[in-house]
Formats: C-alpha cells, sequence, structure tokens
C-alpha cells in the first residue's frame, strides 16, 4: 500500500513544470563493495535514470565512494560546486558522515538520509531503511524456534553503525531467556572475505557450535566457505538476511545449511530519491520516517522472494 500511496504521488506530481530554475538532488551512496551494496547502486541508477525523465526540473548528481573519505569529500563537492537542493545519502559509516551531513542540512538544502543514521538525531528531514530493530527480532526469534532446547552460536557485525547497533539489539533481546548463548561476536563488515577471516578465528577458539547468526548473506557466504574449509560438521545452520537471490534459492531447494533468511531490500534507495523528488516537486508531506518491514523467508515461501534477473 505504501507504494501505491507513492506511486500516486508520483503521477500527481509528473505534470509538465512551469519553466523555472532546475533544482539539484544529490545522492551519496558507497560504492558496490558487497552484493547488497551492488544492489542498491543498481536501483539508485535505474531510479535516477527514470525520475529525470519524470521531472524534467530536477538534475540528479550520482556519487559513490569506496570508503568514508571519499563520500566525504563527494558531499563536500555536491554543496560548493552544484548548489544541492537536496542530498540523498547512504553513509558508509555514521561517524565520519554525521557532519559533512549536517553541513548540507544547515545551507538549507532537503537532506534524505537512508539505511544506516547518522550519529546525531535530527539532522534529516527524512529517514527511510528498512526496519532494523525488527530485522534482529525476526532473526532471534527464528533462532528461538529453530533451537528450542537452547545452545551456542558465534555472531558476526556488520560495519560499524547505528543500524547494525540496532539490529544486534533487537537480536539479543529476542533471544533472551531461550538458552541460546552467544559464546563470540565480531565484526565481519558485511564483507565475504572479512567474514571468513572472522569465522575461521570462531571455528579455531570453539570446539563445539550449533548455529551461525551472520546477520547478512554476504557474510553468510563468508561463514560457510570456513566452515566447508574446516570439515566442521557440528554446526547445524547459518542466518543471513537481506534476501540475495542465491540464498533464497537455498532456502527455497530446502539447503539445511541455510534454512531461512530475513528481508533487507537494497531498493529502498530508490524509494527514498523518489520520495525526495516528490518533496521538491509538490506540496506533498514526506518528512518523517518510511520504514520497511523484515519478513522471515522459509522454504513455504521462499519463492515468493526470489527474483532470478536481480542484480542481487
Amino acid at each position: 500500500m505504501k507504494h501505491l500511496a507513492l506511486a500516486a504521488l508520483v503521477a500527481a506530481t509528473a505534470l509538465p513544470a512551469m519553466a523555472q530554475d532546475v533544482k539539484v538532488i544529490g545522492v551519496s551512496i558507497p560504492a558496490a563493495t558487497h552484493g547488497w551494496a551492488g544492489g542498491m547502486n543498481f536501483h539508485a541508477q535505474q531510479a535516477v535514470e527514470r525520475l529525470e525523465e519524470v521531472y524534467p526540473q530536477l538534475d540528479f548528481v550520482l556519487a559513490t565512494a569506496s570508503d568514508p573519505s571519499k563520500q566525504v569529500n563527494d558531499i563536500e563537492d555536491m554543496l560548493a560546486t552544484r548548489n544541492i537542493s537536496a542530498l540523498v545519502v547512504l553513509p558508509f559509516e555514521s561517524e565520519p558522515l554525521t557532519g559533512p551531513v549536517k553541513a548540507v542540512a544547515d545551507s538549507g538544502a532537503w537532506v534524505t538520509v537512508v539505511d544506516r543514521g547518522l550519529a546525531q538525531d535530527g539532522i534529516e528531514d527524512l529517514y527511510v531503511a528498512g526496519d532494523n530493530p525488527g530485522f534482529g527480532r525476526v532473526s532471534g526469534e527464528y533462532m528461538v524456534s529453530k533451537m528450542p532446547d537452547g545452545g551456542k552460536i558465534v555472531a558476526l557485525r556488520g560495519i560499524p553503525t547505528t543500524i547494525d547497533n540496532e539490529r544486534v539489539d533487537g537480536f539479543q533481546s529476542a533471544i533472551e531467556g531461550s538458552g541460546i548463548e552467544i559464546v563470540d561476536m565480531e565484526h565481519g563488515n558485511w564483507n565475504r572475505d572479512d567474514s571468513f577471516t572472522v569465522m575461521q578465528d570462531f571455528l579455531s577458539k570453539h570446539p563445539q557450535l550449533d548455529a551461525v547468526w551472520a546477520s547478512d548473506d554476504d557474510m553468510a557466504i563468508g561463514v560457510l566457505a570456513a566452515i566447508e574449509a574446516a570439515g566442521r560438521d557440528d554446526i547445524q545452520f547459518v542466518l543471513g538476511g537481506a534476501g540475495m537471490k542465491e540464498m533464497i534459492k537455498r532456502t527455497a531447494d530446502g539447503d539445511q545449511m541455510i534454512p531461512a533468511n530475513v528481508t533487507y531490500p537494497p531498493s529502498m534507495i530508490a524509494t527514498a530519491i523518489e520520495m525526495t523528488a516528490v518533496g521538491l516537486t509538490s506540496t506533498a508531506p514526506v518528512a518523517g520516517t518510511f520504514t520497511i518491514g523484515s519478513v522471515l523467508v522459509t522454504q513455504d515461501n521462499a519463492l515468493d522472494f526470489y527474483y532470478p534477473d536481480s542484480p542481487f
């Protein structure tokens, strides 16, 4: 329903524009350093190309950054040389991006923050994200249902951000009192190679583990590779998340090591760009928070979330 309402807003504001100054929307996102980010880059580019056709009174500047310092430079350049009227930003990390994004807001430009929140509340006009506390909660509830007698697990965190904190807090609250014990937890940075290394360390330190909360599909792939390389057969399953098509297919096929997934769509960047465009071109209220819920994916419903043509 939310997406239908958004489509209606777009249709209502897609009338021929009167002659007016062109407004610039800057879009600053991380480069495709992992699968989810690759999907997010794809959807951002698609959204920009589509909306440039819909809104001739808008111009878009899309920049991708491979690290926080590059993203800071991109945003400072957009503010100084492009005179942006709005910024849509998915921060590479929360802390280093907070100051530069606040400078954009202080200039009077509209700010939309996506997914990874800033370290200071109240800077953005619009926040678009998945339900990160819900993502952790749904993951934890599944773990509890899958391990009714409790057990020992290890957990991999993402990049240090507010959303990672929210996911971990939600997960820990959901398993509290269940008998499930997190015996180790480290940052895998939403990266396959980093997660492979972290999981190797976990396996060397813990001779008996029952399951792994990888909290992300790219990290789950690294975890599975480490388990296979070590020849371990004590681990019952790995729970990732975000809905990577390869992992959804494994769940649909009944792979016992990947029995479930939790959704977190990278296409939320397109939602954020579109809502920002609506806000700049109409009187429609779009300020506030737009939350996209997380859904548990099992073998029973996996094909409803399987998109073989998707880049992620």
